[in-house]
């Protein structure tokens, strides 16, 4: 199991930096990420990168089902679906060979921008417990994303629906939290509960807590779980 699923994974991801959109992709979010960083006065005044953690953790939510939108839907617009369901792998085996490969890409992208908080040793004295858990908070908002972006990929063979679809599921998840105030007490606890935003501020704050993280895991196994299940239904059709 390990072997295909490294075997994927190592495929998925040459095939990642072997065409254009993770290039732009990645560039974006380091266009953004930049302007919150250099642009925010809490980085100058507090020696942190909350700027830079405040627009990457939102401009995720766009950028994560971006990275994720052609994994299925494109092997099911060009018809090598088939091949790879007749193939001797599982289908966990490809959806967490996908998977790793997305969240590779992913972990390039926030390595390129390790040189923020260099920037803050250089000049100040940052605190380095917020960065850590910042980093690893960032990290899971994203991992979550790209599972939400895989599983959508896989209910369509156009790219942009899938993007659509998978953008919106990670929007509600996002600002659901935002509807518990009008939703009366028990409806709004569990609004805030499900909100993926609820759990994110604590990680900037050097905060790693334990619902955060198995909430964060919880909705990655659920998602990946989902895709595995749309995979199987494919053999059906």
């Amino acid at each position: 199991m390990v072997r295909n699923t490294l075997a994927i994974a190592g495929r998925e991801f040459r095939v990642y930096f072997g065409s254009p959109p993770a290039y732009l992709i990645t560039a974006v979010f380091l266009v953004i990420t930049g302007y919150g960083f250099g642009w925010t006065s809490v980085t100058y005044m507090e020696t942190t990168i909350q700027g830079f953690l405040g627009w990457g953790s939102f401009f995720l939510l766009f950028l994560g089902p971006a990275l994720t939108m052609r994994l299925f839907a494109e092997e099911e617009k060009m018809g090598t679906i088939e091949l790879l369901m007749t193939s001797p792998v599982r289908d966990i085996e490809v959806v967490l060979g996908k998977y790793l490969a997305s969240l590779g890409t992913l972990l390039m992208m926030l390595a390129i921008t390790l040189y923020y908080p260099l920037l803050l040793a250089w000049f100040g004295d940052p605190d380095w417990g917020p960065i850590a858990s910042g980093y690893l908070g960032i990290f899971l908002i994203g991992a979550v994303f790209l599972s939400i972006g895989i599983f959508s990929s896989t209910l369509t063979s156009n790219q942009i629906v899938a993007y659509v679809v998978g953008s919106a599921i990670v929007l509600v998840l996002w600002f659901i939290g935002q509807a518990a105030g009008v939703a009366g007490d028990k409806v709004g606890v569990v609004f805030r509960y499900i909100s993926i935003s609820s759990y994110f501020p604590a990680f900037g704050r050097g905060i790693i807590d334990t619902n955060a993280l198995i909430y964060f895991l919880s909705i990655i196994a659920v998602f990946l779980f989902l895709t595995i299940r749309s995979l199987e239904t494919r053999r059906w059709r």
